[in-house]
């Protein structure tokens, strides 16, 4: 997990947040162009701990689109639920979007709500930046997990075991809800679907990664159904253990930038059951697809791949 250069050598200061996921930066302005080695330095922390973090960034919606070009492409801000009018890059991340998708009572698990930005699609997204607009003085906070640490954690025989199985994703409504107009209407018009790998190999560390995204993962093939059921259940709470994960608190001029090619992440709820306002944005990057420690890539079932723009 170390980075490619010695701590001396950094233009930015990182604090890692857990032993396995998280770093805080400081030291960098994100409001102006960042210089090569600015760029390199992130670049290597994001690879190293998943997600890091900013803390008193102040950014527009240009500046915030701004930053996200210089490590990558960008989609449009969802390739689902659209973008804020006048940015398409940009997405926005509402206090109350769940409330306006979904009616009904949720079958909640330990892992409900985790997961992999839109593995749905043959090119998930490589990373997103995420910045609070308006943030709650207190709860809110959003969880991530390292999904390489997850895949080392388990036993020689279940990762030789895993290493050549791959699992259909495709978005659907949760289970146990019963999906509002708008989200029928968006998932139907979406339709992605995708085989990945179990484990991919991360393009740029080389790690194996255990690529079982709750959210989107419907099913492993090759298994029955009750097969794939009970393994996809223990992988999901695997992928959650607390030593895999961390937890942010955010602060006005907070950003997250996670990389999704590595992570799952879980949105807050428990800001619903407040009366504070949370509003925040979001910049996505456009990622590869994903191959398998076989050397195989992922294939497509239906729908198209992820744009840039």
């Amino acid at each position: 997990m170390a980075l490619r250069v010695a701590p001396g050598d950094l233009s930015i200061d990182v604090s890692p947040l857990s032993i396995h996921t998280g770093a805080e930066i400081a030291g960098v302005d994100l409001t102006r162009p960042l210089a090569p080695r600015e760029i390199r330095d992130i670049r290597d922390a994001l690879v190293t701990w998943k997600v890091i973090f900013f803390r008193d960034q102040f950014l527009d919606h240009d500046q915030h689109v701004g930053f996200a070009r210089q490590f990558g492409d960008v989609t449009s801000g969802h390739a689902v639920y659209g973008s804020v009018e006048g940015h398409p890059e940009v997405y926005e991340v509402s206090k109350h979007r769940k409330a306006r998708r979904y009616s009904g009572e949720l079958l909640a698990r330990a892992w409900t709500g985790w997961h992999t930005d839109i593995t749905c699609a043959i090119n998930p997204p490589a990373g997103s930046i995420l910045r609070g607009h308006i943030v709650p003085p207190y709860g809110g906070d959003t969880q991530w997990t390292n999904l390489a640490a997850a895949y080392s954690g388990l036993s020689e025989t279940m990762r030789r075991f895993l290493d050549g199985l791959r699992g259909v994703h495709r978005i659907t409504a949760p289970p146990g809800t019963e999906a509002s107009p708008y989200l029928k209407e968006t998932v139907q018009s979406s339709g992605m679907v995708s085989e990945h790998p179990l484990i991919r190999v991360h393009p740029e560390s080389g790690e194996r990664v255990l690529f079982v995204s709750p959210s989107f993962l419907k099913s492993i093939i090759g298994m029955s159904p009750r097969e794939s059921e009970v393994l996809l259940q223990f992988l999901w709470e695997h992928i959650i253990r607390a030593e895999y994960t961390v937890r942010f608190a955010w602060q006005p001029g907070s950003i997250a930038f996670w990389d999704n090619r590595a992570t799952c992440h879980l949105a807050p709820v428990d800001i619903l059951d407040s009366d504070f306002d949370r509003l925040f944005y979001r910049v996505t990057l456009a990622g590869d697809v994903p191959v398998g420690v076989d050397g195989r890539p992922s294939t497509p079932v239906e729908g198209d791949p992820i744009e840039t723009i």
